[in-house]
Protein backbone atom coordinates (compact mmCIF):
# COMPACT_ATOMS: atom_id res chain seq x y z
CA UNK A 1 0.00 0.00 0.00
CA UNK A 2 1.55 3.64 -0.67
CA UNK A 3 1.85 5.64 2.24
CA UNK A 4 0.83 9.13 1.86
CA UNK A 5 2.27 11.11 -0.98
CA UNK A 6 2.63 15.22 -0.11
CA UNK A 7 2.07 15.79 -4.03
CA UNK A 8 -1.67 14.36 -2.78
CA UNK A 9 -1.89 17.54 -0.57
CA UNK A 10 -1.64 19.35 -3.95
CA UNK A 11 -4.58 19.40 -5.15
CA UNK A 12 -5.46 21.75 -2.27
CA UNK A 13 -2.92 23.84 -4.39
CA UNK A 14 -4.63 26.12 -6.50
CA UNK A 15 -4.56 28.69 -3.64
CA UNK A 16 -2.06 31.25 -5.16
CA UNK A 17 -0.75 34.53 -2.81
CA UNK A 18 -1.56 37.16 -5.91
CA UNK A 19 -4.59 38.95 -5.85
CA UNK A 20 -6.62 37.59 -8.82
CA UNK A 21 -9.03 39.95 -10.59
CA UNK A 22 -12.42 39.06 -12.72
CA UNK A 23 -12.89 41.28 -15.43
CA UNK A 24 -16.91 42.13 -16.17
CA UNK A 25 -15.99 44.03 -19.62
CA UNK A 26 -15.51 40.99 -21.33
CA UNK A 27 -17.49 38.60 -19.28
CA UNK A 28 -20.89 38.42 -17.41
CA UNK A 29 -19.86 37.30 -14.27
CA UNK A 30 -16.79 36.78 -11.94
CA UNK A 31 -16.84 32.84 -12.18
CA UNK A 32 -16.67 33.25 -15.91
CA UNK A 33 -13.19 33.72 -15.81
CA UNK A 34 -11.82 31.53 -13.53
CA UNK A 35 -13.90 28.97 -15.13
CA UNK A 36 -11.85 30.37 -18.21
CA UNK A 37 -14.14 31.80 -20.67
CA UNK A 38 -11.70 31.91 -23.78
CA UNK A 39 -9.72 34.19 -24.92
CA UNK A 40 -7.08 34.37 -27.56
CA UNK A 41 -5.71 37.98 -27.55
CA UNK A 42 -1.48 38.74 -27.53
CA UNK A 43 0.08 40.62 -24.46
CA UNK A 44 -1.40 44.27 -24.81
CA UNK A 45 -5.18 43.14 -24.68
CA UNK A 46 -4.31 40.95 -21.22
CA UNK A 47 -2.86 44.09 -19.77
CA UNK A 48 -5.76 45.56 -20.88
CA UNK A 49 -8.39 42.66 -19.46
CA UNK A 50 -5.57 43.16 -15.99
CA UNK A 51 -4.72 39.47 -16.22
CA UNK A 52 -2.47 37.11 -17.32
CA UNK A 53 -3.22 33.55 -16.97
CA UNK A 54 -0.54 30.88 -16.65
CA UNK A 55 -1.54 27.07 -16.87
CA UNK A 56 0.59 24.45 -15.07
CA UNK A 57 0.33 21.06 -12.98
CA UNK A 58 0.23 20.65 -9.03
CA UNK A 59 3.14 18.72 -7.88
CA UNK A 60 5.95 19.15 -5.18
CA UNK A 61 8.28 21.66 -6.49
CA UNK A 62 6.52 22.69 -9.05
CA UNK A 63 3.45 24.39 -7.46
CA UNK A 64 1.93 23.57 -3.88
CA UNK A 65 0.68 25.25 -0.56
CA UNK A 66 2.80 25.73 2.62
CA UNK A 67 1.54 28.89 3.82
CA UNK A 68 0.99 30.61 0.66
CA UNK A 69 1.25 29.61 -2.89
CA UNK A 70 5.02 28.01 -3.64
CA UNK A 71 6.98 25.94 -6.22
CA UNK A 72 8.92 27.91 -9.32
CA UNK A 73 5.86 28.06 -11.02
CA UNK A 74 4.02 30.25 -8.49
CA UNK A 75 7.72 32.27 -8.44
CA UNK A 76 7.89 32.78 -11.69
CA UNK A 77 4.13 33.72 -11.43
CA UNK A 78 4.65 36.39 -8.95
CA UNK A 79 8.06 37.68 -10.38
CA UNK A 80 6.31 37.84 -13.95
CA UNK A 81 3.37 39.81 -12.45
CA UNK A 82 5.90 42.73 -10.97
CA UNK A 83 7.79 42.90 -14.12
CA UNK A 84 4.81 43.35 -16.68
CA UNK A 85 3.00 45.82 -14.06
CA UNK A 86 6.34 47.94 -14.08
CA UNK A 87 6.07 47.58 -17.76
CA UNK A 88 2.74 49.15 -18.27
CA UNK A 89 0.97 51.88 -17.26
CA UNK A 90 -1.65 49.62 -15.30
CA UNK A 91 -3.16 52.55 -12.79
CA UNK A 92 -4.48 51.43 -9.24
CA UNK A 93 -6.19 47.79 -10.31
CA UNK A 94 -2.62 46.15 -11.62
CA UNK A 95 -2.66 43.37 -13.87
CA UNK A 96 -2.86 39.88 -11.72
CA UNK A 97 -0.94 37.11 -13.13
CA UNK A 98 -3.30 33.91 -12.11
CA UNK A 99 -2.03 30.47 -11.94
CA UNK A 100 -4.24 27.90 -12.91
CA UNK A 101 -3.60 24.26 -12.34
CA UNK A 102 -4.62 20.92 -14.73
CA UNK A 103 -4.05 17.95 -15.29
CA UNK A 104 -1.01 17.74 -17.59
CA UNK A 105 -2.35 16.41 -20.75
CA UNK A 106 -4.70 19.10 -20.78
CA UNK A 107 -2.36 22.22 -21.16
CA UNK A 108 -1.58 22.32 -24.80
CA UNK A 109 -5.41 21.91 -25.45
CA UNK A 110 -6.19 24.79 -22.94
CA UNK A 111 -3.88 26.95 -24.46
CA UNK A 112 -5.04 26.48 -27.78
CA UNK A 113 -8.58 27.09 -26.79
CA UNK A 114 -7.76 30.63 -24.83
CA UNK A 115 -8.32 28.85 -21.36
CA UNK A 116 -4.91 30.05 -20.45
CA UNK A 117 -1.82 32.32 -21.81
CA UNK A 118 1.32 30.57 -20.94
CA UNK A 119 2.37 27.40 -20.16
CA UNK A 120 4.77 27.18 -17.17
CA UNK A 121 5.22 22.94 -16.49
CA UNK A 122 8.43 21.98 -16.72
CA UNK A 123 7.42 21.22 -20.25
CA UNK A 124 9.88 19.66 -23.00
CA UNK A 125 10.45 21.03 -26.36
CA UNK A 126 9.42 18.03 -28.65
CA UNK A 127 8.32 18.43 -32.55
CA UNK A 128 4.80 17.33 -31.85
CA UNK A 129 4.47 20.26 -29.67
CA UNK A 130 5.85 23.04 -31.80
CA UNK A 131 3.08 22.14 -33.78
CA UNK A 132 0.83 23.36 -31.07
CA UNK A 133 1.93 26.15 -29.57
CA UNK A 134 5.38 28.34 -29.91
CA UNK A 135 7.78 28.17 -27.36
CA UNK A 136 9.75 30.75 -25.73
CA UNK A 137 14.05 30.26 -25.32
CA UNK A 138 14.78 27.46 -23.05
CA UNK A 139 14.38 27.87 -19.44
CA UNK A 140 16.65 25.00 -18.32
CA UNK A 141 19.92 23.47 -19.46
CA UNK A 142 19.77 20.36 -21.05
CA UNK A 143 18.73 17.19 -19.47
CA UNK A 144 18.80 13.74 -19.75
CA UNK A 145 16.00 11.78 -19.57
CA UNK A 146 16.35 8.19 -17.50
CA UNK A 147 15.30 5.13 -16.18
CA UNK A 148 14.77 4.62 -12.66
CA UNK A 149 13.94 1.58 -11.20
CA UNK A 150 13.16 0.10 -7.60
CA UNK A 151 12.85 -2.53 -5.65
CA UNK A 152 10.38 -5.08 -7.65
CA UNK A 153 12.40 -4.20 -10.99
CA UNK A 154 14.07 -7.54 -12.53
CA UNK A 155 17.97 -7.16 -13.65
CA UNK A 156 18.69 -4.53 -16.19
CA UNK A 157 22.16 -4.05 -17.87
CA UNK A 158 21.54 -1.86 -20.82
CA UNK A 159 18.53 -0.07 -22.92
CA UNK A 160 18.44 -2.78 -25.15
CA UNK A 161 17.44 -4.95 -22.07
CA UNK A 162 13.77 -3.24 -22.04
CA UNK A 163 13.29 -5.21 -24.86
CA UNK A 164 10.10 -6.97 -24.80
CA UNK A 165 9.34 -5.69 -21.27
CA UNK A 166 6.21 -2.74 -20.08
CA UNK A 167 7.52 0.70 -19.57
CA UNK A 168 4.66 2.73 -17.29
CA UNK A 169 4.71 6.55 -18.08
CA UNK A 170 1.98 9.04 -19.19
CA UNK A 171 1.06 9.13 -22.60
CA UNK A 172 0.98 12.93 -23.15
CA UNK A 173 4.87 13.10 -22.05
CA UNK A 174 8.11 13.69 -24.03
CA UNK A 175 9.44 10.24 -22.78
CA UNK A 176 6.83 8.54 -24.70
CA UNK A 177 8.24 10.43 -27.08
CA UNK A 178 11.74 8.53 -26.84
CA UNK A 179 9.96 4.87 -25.93
CA UNK A 180 8.75 5.21 -29.84
CA UNK A 181 12.26 6.36 -31.47
CA UNK A 182 13.47 3.45 -29.00
CA UNK A 183 10.86 0.97 -30.77
CA UNK A 184 11.91 2.07 -34.25
CA UNK A 185 15.28 1.20 -33.34
CA UNK A 186 14.01 -2.21 -31.91
CA UNK A 187 11.85 -2.92 -35.10
CA UNK A 188 14.88 -2.21 -37.37
CA UNK A 189 16.88 -4.54 -35.44
CA UNK A 190 14.68 -7.85 -35.20
CA UNK A 191 14.13 -7.10 -31.11
CA UNK A 192 10.95 -7.00 -29.82
CA UNK A 193 9.48 -3.58 -29.09
CA UNK A 194 8.53 -2.23 -25.65
CA UNK A 195 5.34 -2.21 -24.04
CA UNK A 196 4.03 1.20 -23.37
CA UNK A 197 1.79 0.70 -20.47
CA UNK A 198 0.06 4.24 -20.56
CA UNK A 199 -0.58 6.08 -16.94
CA UNK A 200 -3.17 8.19 -15.94
CA UNK A 201 -2.74 11.70 -16.25
CA UNK A 202 -3.54 12.73 -13.33
CA UNK A 203 -0.77 11.26 -11.93
CA UNK A 204 2.83 13.77 -12.23
CA UNK A 205 6.02 12.70 -12.74
CA UNK A 206 6.81 12.26 -8.76
CA UNK A 207 3.95 9.75 -8.33
CA UNK A 208 4.93 7.48 -10.68
CA UNK A 209 8.89 7.89 -8.85
CA UNK A 210 6.94 7.05 -5.30
CA UNK A 211 5.64 4.06 -7.10
CA UNK A 212 8.26 2.68 -8.57
CA UNK A 213 9.92 3.56 -4.99
CA UNK A 214 6.98 1.24 -3.33
CA UNK A 215 7.56 -1.55 -5.84
CA UNK A 216 3.72 -0.70 -7.03
CA UNK A 217 5.93 -0.48 -10.78
CA UNK A 218 9.04 -1.63 -11.46
CA UNK A 219 10.23 1.69 -13.28
CA UNK A 220 9.41 4.50 -15.10
CA UNK A 221 11.39 7.35 -17.17
CA UNK A 222 11.82 10.85 -15.92
CA UNK A 223 14.32 14.23 -16.41
CA UNK A 224 17.78 13.50 -14.52
CA UNK A 225 17.16 16.04 -11.87
CA UNK A 226 13.72 14.18 -10.63
CA UNK A 227 14.80 11.25 -9.18
CA UNK A 228 17.53 13.13 -7.32
CA UNK A 229 15.86 15.75 -5.73
CA UNK A 230 13.70 12.96 -3.82
CA UNK A 231 16.64 10.75 -2.80
CA UNK A 232 16.50 11.93 0.24
CA UNK A 233 12.36 11.20 0.76
CA UNK A 234 12.35 7.98 -1.80
CA UNK A 235 15.29 5.56 -0.78
CA UNK A 236 14.36 2.23 -2.62
CA UNK A 237 15.51 4.07 -6.00
CA UNK A 238 17.82 3.54 -8.14
CA UNK A 239 19.02 5.91 -10.31
CA UNK A 240 20.08 5.27 -13.86
CA UNK A 241 22.14 7.41 -15.40
CA UNK A 242 23.80 4.85 -17.78
CA UNK A 243 20.17 4.45 -19.05
CA UNK A 244 19.62 7.74 -21.56
CA UNK A 245 16.48 7.99 -23.81
CA UNK A 246 16.71 11.14 -24.41
CA UNK A 247 20.47 13.67 -24.17
CA UNK A 248 20.17 17.55 -24.78
CA UNK A 249 16.50 18.14 -24.69
CA UNK A 250 15.00 21.17 -22.69
CA UNK A 251 12.53 22.94 -20.94
CA UNK A 252 10.39 25.71 -22.61
CA UNK A 253 7.98 27.71 -21.83
CA UNK A 254 4.67 27.97 -24.52
CA UNK A 255 2.02 30.33 -25.45
CA UNK A 256 -0.22 30.77 -29.00
CA UNK A 257 1.70 30.86 -31.88
CA UNK A 258 -0.29 34.12 -32.92
CA UNK A 259 1.14 35.93 -29.70
CA UNK A 260 4.32 36.73 -31.22
CA UNK A 261 3.74 39.84 -28.30
CA UNK A 262 3.78 38.14 -25.47
CA UNK A 263 6.62 35.64 -26.87
CA UNK A 264 9.27 38.53 -27.35
CA UNK A 265 8.30 39.37 -24.02
CA UNK A 266 8.78 36.49 -22.25
CA UNK A 267 12.33 35.72 -23.94
CA UNK A 268 13.24 39.06 -22.40
CA UNK A 269 12.07 38.22 -19.13
CA UNK A 270 14.05 34.85 -19.43
CA UNK A 271 16.76 35.91 -20.40
CA UNK A 272 17.21 37.94 -17.24
CA UNK A 273 15.60 35.03 -14.95
CA UNK A 274 15.99 31.50 -15.86
CA UNK A 275 18.18 28.67 -15.06
CA UNK A 276 21.65 29.77 -14.60
CA UNK A 277 20.25 33.50 -13.77
CA UNK A 278 20.74 34.54 -10.23
CA UNK A 279 16.98 34.24 -10.04
CA UNK A 280 16.65 30.72 -12.02
CA UNK A 281 19.04 29.38 -9.98
CA UNK A 282 17.44 30.46 -6.65
CA UNK A 283 14.64 28.94 -7.15
CA UNK A 284 16.45 25.40 -8.32
CA UNK A 285 18.30 25.66 -5.00
CA UNK A 286 15.41 26.18 -3.01
CA UNK A 287 12.74 23.84 -5.11
CA UNK A 288 15.18 21.26 -6.47
CA UNK A 289 17.98 20.91 -5.05
CA UNK A 290 16.75 21.37 -1.44
CA UNK A 291 14.07 19.02 -0.57
CA UNK A 292 14.33 19.14 2.88
CA UNK A 293 10.84 20.67 2.17
CA UNK A 294 9.51 17.90 1.15
CA UNK A 295 9.16 16.00 4.65
CA UNK A 296 7.33 19.21 5.70
CA UNK A 297 3.73 18.33 7.40
CA UNK A 298 2.49 21.65 6.79
CA UNK A 299 0.88 21.48 3.26
CA UNK A 300 -0.92 18.69 4.58
CA UNK A 301 -1.76 19.87 7.63
CA UNK A 302 -3.69 23.08 6.53
CA UNK A 303 -5.45 20.45 3.80
CA UNK A 304 -6.07 17.77 7.27
CA UNK A 305 -7.63 20.90 9.05
CA UNK A 306 -10.18 21.57 6.16
CA UNK A 307 -11.36 17.80 6.25
CA UNK A 308 -11.86 18.11 10.35
CA UNK A 309 -13.95 20.95 9.93
CA UNK A 310 -15.64 20.65 6.47
CA UNK A 311 -18.79 18.93 8.60
CA UNK A 312 -19.24 22.22 10.35
CA UNK A 313 -18.60 24.36 7.73
CA UNK A 314 -21.37 22.14 5.66
CA UNK A 315 -23.90 21.69 8.43
CA UNK A 316 -23.47 25.78 9.55
CA UNK A 317 -23.51 27.11 5.85
CA UNK A 318 -26.33 24.87 4.92
CA UNK A 319 -28.56 26.36 8.11
CA UNK A 320 -27.53 29.90 7.09
CA UNK A 321 -27.95 29.90 3.59
CA UNK A 322 -23.96 30.30 2.95
CA UNK A 323 -22.39 27.89 0.41
CA UNK A 324 -20.04 25.84 2.52
CA UNK A 325 -17.06 25.94 0.24
CA UNK A 326 -17.33 30.14 0.84
CA UNK A 327 -17.39 30.13 4.40
CA UNK A 328 -14.35 27.51 4.45
CA UNK A 329 -12.90 29.86 1.81
CA UNK A 330 -13.44 32.66 4.10
CA UNK A 331 -12.21 31.04 7.29
CA UNK A 332 -8.94 29.83 5.57
CA UNK A 333 -8.21 33.51 4.61
CA UNK A 334 -8.99 34.48 8.08
CA UNK A 335 -6.73 32.63 10.27
CA UNK A 336 -5.48 29.45 8.22
CA UNK A 337 -8.80 27.71 9.50
CA UNK A 338 -6.63 27.66 13.33
CA UNK A 339 -9.09 27.55 16.26
CA UNK A 340 -6.03 28.91 18.24
CA UNK A 341 -5.51 32.41 16.36
CA UNK A 342 -6.11 35.55 18.23
CA UNK A 343 -5.34 39.66 17.22
CA UNK A 344 -3.93 42.00 18.35
CA UNK A 345 -7.77 44.20 18.49
CA UNK A 346 -9.03 40.88 20.16
CA UNK A 347 -10.81 38.82 17.18
CA UNK A 348 -11.23 35.22 18.08
CA UNK A 349 -11.07 31.85 16.26
CA UNK A 350 -11.09 30.08 12.55
CA UNK A 351 -13.25 33.09 11.80
CA UNK A 352 -11.65 35.72 13.41
CA UNK A 353 -14.71 37.21 15.29
CA UNK A 354 -14.65 39.59 18.07
CA UNK A 355 -16.66 39.03 21.17
CA UNK A 356 -18.60 41.86 21.09
CA UNK A 357 -20.00 41.25 17.34
CA UNK A 358 -21.25 37.32 18.34
CA UNK A 359 -22.67 38.63 21.27
CA UNK A 360 -24.70 41.27 19.25
CA UNK A 361 -28.73 40.45 18.81
CA UNK A 362 -27.93 39.81 15.73
CA UNK A 363 -25.42 36.92 16.27
CA UNK A 364 -26.60 36.09 19.66
CA UNK A 365 -23.32 33.22 19.01
CA UNK A 366 -21.44 34.43 22.56
CA UNK A 367 -19.57 31.65 23.81
CA UNK A 368 -16.80 31.67 19.89
CA UNK A 369 -13.87 30.25 21.72
CA UNK A 370 -14.78 26.70 20.74
CA UNK A 371 -14.66 25.77 16.98
CA UNK A 372 -18.40 24.79 16.63
CA UNK A 373 -19.59 28.16 17.82
CA UNK A 374 -17.21 30.34 16.27
CA UNK A 375 -17.72 28.95 12.83
CA UNK A 376 -21.61 29.14 13.28
CA UNK A 377 -21.39 32.95 14.42
CA UNK A 378 -19.35 33.71 11.45
CA UNK A 379 -21.79 31.51 9.04
CA UNK A 380 -24.20 33.42 10.83
CA UNK A 381 -22.70 36.97 10.58
CA UNK A 382 -22.12 36.72 7.06
CA UNK A 383 -26.01 36.00 6.39
CA UNK A 384 -27.39 38.57 8.42
CA UNK A 385 -24.84 41.06 6.53
CA UNK A 386 -25.80 39.74 2.77
CA UNK A 387 -29.69 39.81 4.14
CA UNK A 388 -29.59 42.93 5.62
CA UNK A 389 -27.62 45.06 3.43
CA UNK A 390 -26.88 43.20 0.09
CA UNK A 391 -30.20 41.36 -1.01
CA UNK A 392 -31.67 43.56 -3.88
CA UNK A 393 -33.10 41.71 -6.22
CA UNK A 394 -30.83 42.77 -8.87
CA UNK A 395 -28.07 41.03 -7.44
CA UNK A 396 -27.05 37.53 -8.22
CA UNK A 397 -26.54 35.33 -4.68
CA UNK A 398 -22.68 35.32 -5.84
CA UNK A 399 -22.34 38.90 -5.64
CA UNK A 400 -24.48 40.03 -2.66
CA UNK A 401 -22.23 37.19 -1.13
CA UNK A 402 -19.09 39.10 -1.84
CA UNK A 403 -20.34 42.36 -1.38
CA UNK A 404 -21.01 40.78 2.50
CA UNK A 405 -17.45 39.26 2.82
CA UNK A 406 -16.14 43.19 1.54
CA UNK A 407 -18.85 44.16 4.64
CA UNK A 408 -17.00 41.51 6.74
CA UNK A 409 -13.68 42.89 6.06
CA UNK A 410 -14.26 46.58 6.14
CA UNK A 411 -17.75 47.59 7.76
CA UNK A 412 -21.40 47.71 5.84
CA UNK A 413 -22.03 50.73 6.01
CA UNK A 414 -18.31 51.90 4.43
CA UNK A 415 -19.20 49.38 1.33
CA UNK A 416 -22.62 50.62 0.99
CA UNK A 417 -20.92 54.14 0.50
CA UNK A 418 -18.88 52.10 -1.92
CA UNK A 419 -21.79 51.32 -3.80
CA UNK A 420 -23.28 54.49 -4.19
CA UNK A 421 -20.41 55.78 -5.61
CA UNK A 422 -19.82 53.42 -8.26
CA UNK A 423 -23.49 53.87 -9.40
CA UNK A 424 -22.29 57.56 -9.73
CA UNK A 425 -19.36 56.70 -11.59
CA UNK A 426 -21.33 54.82 -13.89
CA UNK A 427 -20.23 51.21 -12.13
CA UNK A 428 -22.37 48.57 -11.56
CA UNK A 429 -23.31 48.70 -7.72
CA UNK A 430 -24.37 45.78 -7.57
CA UNK A 431 -21.15 43.72 -8.74
CA UNK A 432 -18.00 43.35 -7.20
CA UNK A 433 -15.51 42.72 -9.64
CA UNK A 434 -14.12 45.76 -12.09
CA UNK A 435 -17.13 47.45 -10.31
CA UNK A 436 -17.62 47.87 -6.65
CA UNK A 437 -14.18 46.64 -6.18
CA UNK A 438 -12.42 49.32 -8.82
CA UNK A 439 -14.28 52.11 -5.98
CA UNK A 440 -12.54 49.98 -3.18
CA UNK A 441 -9.39 50.29 -4.47
CA UNK A 442 -9.35 53.97 -5.05
CA UNK A 443 -11.16 55.11 -1.83
CA UNK A 444 -10.43 52.34 1.09
CA UNK A 445 -6.84 50.65 -0.27
CA UNK A 446 -6.05 47.01 -1.44
CA UNK A 447 -6.59 45.71 1.83
CA UNK A 448 -10.52 44.99 1.54
CA UNK A 449 -9.82 43.98 -2.64
CA UNK A 450 -7.29 41.65 -1.76
CA UNK A 451 -9.34 40.10 1.05
CA UNK A 452 -12.25 39.52 -1.08
CA UNK A 453 -10.04 38.33 -4.17
CA UNK A 454 -8.40 36.01 -1.72
CA UNK A 455 -11.53 34.27 -0.35
CA UNK A 456 -13.13 33.72 -4.38
CA UNK A 457 -9.99 31.63 -5.09
CA UNK A 458 -9.91 29.91 -1.97
CA UNK A 459 -13.56 29.47 -2.68
CA UNK A 460 -12.96 27.54 -6.15
CA UNK A 461 -10.29 25.75 -4.67
CA UNK A 462 -12.07 24.43 -2.18
CA UNK A 463 -15.16 23.26 -4.51
CA UNK A 464 -12.89 21.24 -6.59
CA UNK A 465 -10.74 19.65 -3.83
CA UNK A 466 -13.05 16.77 -2.89
CA UNK A 467 -13.80 16.51 -6.49
CA UNK A 468 -10.51 16.32 -8.12
CA UNK A 469 -9.01 14.47 -4.22
CA UNK A 470 -11.01 11.30 -5.31
CA UNK A 471 -10.58 11.49 -9.13
CA UNK A 472 -6.42 11.72 -8.13
CA UNK A 473 -7.23 8.80 -5.75
CA UNK A 474 -8.54 6.90 -7.87
CA UNK A 475 -6.09 6.70 -10.89
CA UNK A 476 -3.08 5.56 -8.13
CA UNK A 477 -5.45 2.99 -7.06
CA UNK A 478 -6.27 1.79 -10.57
CA UNK A 479 -2.63 2.44 -11.46
CA UNK A 480 -1.03 0.45 -8.32
CA UNK A 481 -3.61 -2.82 -9.00
CA UNK A 482 -1.88 -4.07 -12.12
CA UNK A 483 1.36 -3.64 -11.15
CA UNK A 484 0.93 -5.18 -8.19
CA UNK A 485 -0.63 -8.07 -9.78
CA UNK A 486 2.42 -8.46 -11.58
CA UNK A 487 4.66 -8.21 -8.42
CA UNK A 488 2.45 -10.88 -6.83
CA UNK A 489 3.38 -13.14 -10.04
Amino acid sequence: MLRPFIAFTALFYLMLGVSIQAHSNDLKNPTALVDNAPYTGDLQGMVKRRIVRVLTVYGPGRYYLDNGAKGVTAEYANRLEKVINESFDTGHLKVAVFVLPMARDELFLALEQGRGDIIIAGTTITQAREQQAAFTIPSSKPLKEILVTGPSAPPINSIDDLSGKSVYLRASSSYSDSITRLNERFTQEGKVPVSLEPMSELLEDEDLIEMVDAGLLPWTIVDDYKPTQWSGVFTNLNIRNDIVFRAGSRHAWAVRQDNPELKKFLNNFLKDNKEGTLFGNILKNRYVRDFNWAANTNAESELQRYRDLEALFRRHGVSYGIDPALLAAQGFQESRLDQNVRSGAGAVGVMQLLPSTAADKNVGIPDIHEVDPNIEAGAKYLAFLKRRYFSDPNMDPLNGALLALAAYNAGPAKVRRLQETARTRGYDPYRWFDNVEVIAAEKIGRETVQYVANIFKYYLSYQMINRESARREAARHAAGAPAHEQRQN
